[in-house]
């Protein structure tokens, strides 16, 4: 990230990384998504839906958001794109500046899909709950001049989303609020003023957000159906989901390149024999690097504990 990039993300939550999937990969994951499309979940009952009925993000009201997981696991050549986005050599160096060395894959990731007329999502996250308390494995903080977000957001745009088109909102500087978002301005029932922007992205383009910024998504207004995935990163020791334990599902596994592998890996230090997908690319991959302490610190703890790690 250069320093544009990063006092832009300090100042507002996020970023837009632009073109990061060529338009070949863009079309094969969108020809991956179609060949699944009968296993999409829709959204359809009340007790699923992510909008109050009647507010500004609800859309017609009947049209429900899908929902798509497990694509990690699908067989090659479908899983290929979405497993690129683990470790792909335009985004590793954005991951790791804003969740550390040595990042991890959080939650499961979902493919979403919306229809004209399709729900949003009401506003949500941030550092705070609605009660005003803090929100620790949401926060996001900066000290001596390092960005530390527990949980980092990685939207994959699959279509175009150009101005007016509905889907991803942001309330700009939310990550550093040190009040909770009134339940009016949650539902879009209040005008929110210039503080929620939507930005403009082209299939390809990649959205970074701290989970400690508060957002959602306005219904797609659209002809042809939306389309992204989303992806949660988090620091090596910090773990809000729990998909990885005890693993992964196994065939997330099956044919994995050591850089994603290294991705999957569950939290601990990186000191402790972590693989680290780094900035730097060699050829057409990120380096890998795997961290340890000294061979007899190690060896004396095995003798001290009888395991491997302490």
């Amino acid at each position: 990230m250069n320093a544009t990039e990063k006092y832009l993300f300090d100042l507002h939550g996020f970023i837009v990384v632009r073109g990061v999937l060529s338009p070949e990969e863009v079309k094969a994951a969108n020809d991956a998504i179609d060949a699944h499309m009968p296993e999409f979940k829709s959204r359809t009952s009340p007790e699923l839906r992510n909008t109050t009925s009647g507010t500004p993000f609800a859309g017609d009201g009947k049209t429900p958001r899908m929902d798509l997981g497990g694509f990690l696991g699908w067989d090659a050549p479908h899983r290929d794109p979405f497993r690129k986005i683990l470790a792909h050599p335009k985004l590793v160096p954005y991951i790791t500046e804003l969740c550390g060395e040595g990042y991890r894959l959080d939650h499961q990731p979902l493919i979403i899909a919306s229809d004209k007329g399709a729900e949003g999502f009401s506003l949500h996250g941030g550092s705070m709950d609605p009660k005003g308390n803090f929100v620790p494995y949401l926060a996001y903080h900066c000290m001596h001049g390092r960005m530390y977000n527990n949980l980092l957001a990685c939207s994959v745009s699959l279509v175009d989303h150009p101005k007016g088109s509905g889907g991803f909102v942001v309330v700009r500087g939310s990550h550093k609020a040190n009040f909770p978002i009134p339940e009016s301005l949650i539902n879009g029932e209040a005008d929110p003023g210039d503080c929620l922007y939507a930005p403009e992205t082209k299939a390809g383009d990649v959205i970074l957000f701290s989970e400690g910024t508060v957002h959602g998504a306005s219904a797609w207004q659209m002809d042809y159906q939306r389309r992204l995935a989303l992806y949660r990163f988090a620091p090596p020791t910090v773990s809000y989901g729990r998909a990885y334990h005890p693993t992964w599902p196994e065939k997330y596994y099956e044919g994995a390149t050591e850089r994603e592998l290294a991705v999957l890996q569950p939290p601990f230090n990186v000191r402790l024999d972590r693989a680290i997908v780094k900035s730097e690319v060699v050829g057409d991959e990120p380096e890998l690097e795997v961290k340890s302490r000294a061979p007899p610190k190690k060896d004396f703890d095995k003798e001290v504990f009888g395991t491997k790690y302490f």
